[in-house]
């Protein structure tokens, strides 16, 4: 008949290594406030802690955390994303931050959530997603 072939879930959730490994490197500096910047895409989301200067004390992707191809775009892939950025925001102290969006993808407004629930206080929340005026300069007629 044939050799049977065994399905493995790929991708489905993340990888706990991944994640400790992640939780491991937190810096030692003490921030009181800062900047929470997610950068969602249609296949990725980055999230990244900055303090008031604009120095990134710690970032992370969906892809770092072990989410492969499609997963990494979903919105439960930024919420684990965010999840880590707050775990990493209470060892080093953070007590407020100012969220700054960029992109368009479906992760946006579950790593806000996702940010929020662990207590840290939300100051604002701003977009900047870059939004075309006029868009590209249409095709030339097409000559037959």
């Amino acid at each position: 008949m044939g050799k049977k072939k065994v399905a493995r879930k790929q991708g489905g959730e993340m990888d706990q290594g991944l994640k400790s490994r992640s939780l491991a490197r937190v810096p030692k500096k003490k921030i009181a406030s800062g900047v929470l910047h997610i950068h969602a895409t249609y296949n990725n989301t980055k999230v990244s802690l900055a303090d008031s200067k604009g120095n990134i004390a710690v970032w992370t992707s969906t892809g770092s955390l072990g989410f492969k191809g499609a997963k990494k775009g979903t919105p439960f892939a930024a919420a684990k994303a965010a999840e880590v950025i707050a775990d990493k925001a209470e060892q080093m102290g953070v007590k407020e931050v100012a969220v700054i969006v960029k992109g368009v993808g479906s992760g946006r407004e579950s790593a806000i959530r996702a940010f929020g629930s662990r207590g840290i206080n939300i100051i604002s929340i701003k977009d900047t997603t870059p939004v075309p005026h006029n868009g590209v300069r249409p095709p030339k007629p097409r000559r037959v």
